[in-house]
């Protein structure tokens, strides 16, 4: 199925933003592009990355300490994905398209797979965001129900409880069968074209990906350090988790909200909204004030902007959004903001109990 969307009076909306927007990097004689900043995130979030990873190995500290240096490889993990191979996976790490190539491929050197991330996030989820049966981001597997377009079970009406522990596994999943299950699906859709690659070529890509990350993540820890296979596992586990947590937290605020809407195609397989009103109903910002979330996340607690303007650097969000909340206003469109983390914790908690007890 092709989802399209109505390009209506509202094109004049997004017409005048991206002239504004332009402007200000214009009038100003800025790149769109990362600068120093964006270095400086990298070399600290894969420096943590490493270094806890090779005094685990090296250090021959006790074991809980190796727990320890484990949450901080999860922390950066999530920090990596955030800060570093978003962007880069978005051609706005640099304006080296070679440079955003390689930090891309940073999502490999973690367990996962560049080129899937691409499909799902940067054409699936910001093509046809929140529309169920498209953006994969909301796809719950039956397990979880994130849209009130999703079939409901009875055992939904828990999810508000064990949402949270599933949230977990979502880098556990990646780093074993899902990549394997959606490069597969992908390429039978013909969606690797988009990309200008094929199966055979993300295919060699992914297994030599996944050889590497199990041999430094799994067959050095248990062939050098004296422990069992069970605390290696718990290991493995916290790292999985701690990073699975943080980037269900941060992606999960920014689309599954009680304000944000699910819009459905007509019998004509038609998004009745033009393409930027439809990103703006389906996205919410949050803890815009925060400098912590402003830097850890990648700017995605702006993810309004991000979905506007995935073609800008994260460094930029901030400056933009005045710009685009002042448009929205102009042409009285909704601009969904949440006003802390904890706000937009409690709120999406709230609508999955209203998903889990709603037909």
């Amino acid at each position: 199925m092709v989802v399209k969307f109505i390009n209506r009076s509202e094109d004049k909306f997004f017409s005048t933003l991206r002239n504004r927007v332009d402007n200000y990097f214009k009038d100003n004689n800025i790149s769109k592009f990362g600068d120093y900043r964006i270095w400086i995130k990298a070399f600290v979030m894969i420096g943590i990355y490493v270094g806890s990873y090779s005094l685990i190995l090296f250090s021959g500290l006790s074991t809980g300490w190796l727990w320890l240096f484990s949450s901080f490889m999860g922390l950066t993990m999530a920090g990596i994905g955030l800060t570093v191979m978003h962007d880069a996976c978005h051609g706005t790490f640099s304006k080296n398209n070679k440079i955003n190539e390689f930090f891309g491929y940073t999502l490999n050197f973690l367990g996962g797979h560049s080129m899937n991330w691409k499909v799902q996030h940067n054409f699936l989820h910001h093509t046809y965001t929140n529309i169920e049966g498209m953006d994969e981001d909301i796809t719950g597997k039956g397990i979880l129900r994130f849209s009130p377009n999703a079939p409901k079970k009875w055992f939904h009406k828990y999810q508000p409880y064990y949402a949270w522990f599933l949230y977990g596994f979502m880098t556990v999943l990646w780093v074993t069968a899902k990549d394997f299950i959606a490069l597969s699906k992908y390429s039978k859709n013909d969606y690797l074209k988009k990309f200008n690659t094929n199966k055979t070529k993300e295919f060699i890509i992914l297994v030599c990906s996944k050889i590497f990350y199990y041999f430094y993540m799994a067959f050095l820890p248990l062939y050098m350090l004296d422990i069992t296979w069970w605390q290696w596992l718990i290991g493995f586990l916290t790292v999985q988790f701690v990073a699975g947590w943080i980037l269900a937290f941060i992606f999960q605020l920014a689309h599954v909200m009680e304000e944000t809407k699910f819009p459905m195609p007509n019998d004509k397989d038609t998004i009745e909204n033009a393409w930027a009103v439809h990103q703006l109903l389906t996205t919410s910002n949050f803890g815009e004030n925060s400098r912590f979330l402003n830097w850890f996340a990648g700017g995605l607690n702006y993810q309004v902007e991000h979905h506007l303007f995935p073609g800008i650097c994260h460094l930029h969000y901030t400056k933009i959004s005045k710009i685009v909340k002042e448009t929205t206003k102009e042409f009285g469109i909704p601009y969904n903001s949440q006003k802390s983390f904890a706000s937009a914790f409690i709120t999406h908690h709230r609508f999955l109990k209203h998903l889990g007890r709603t037909a």
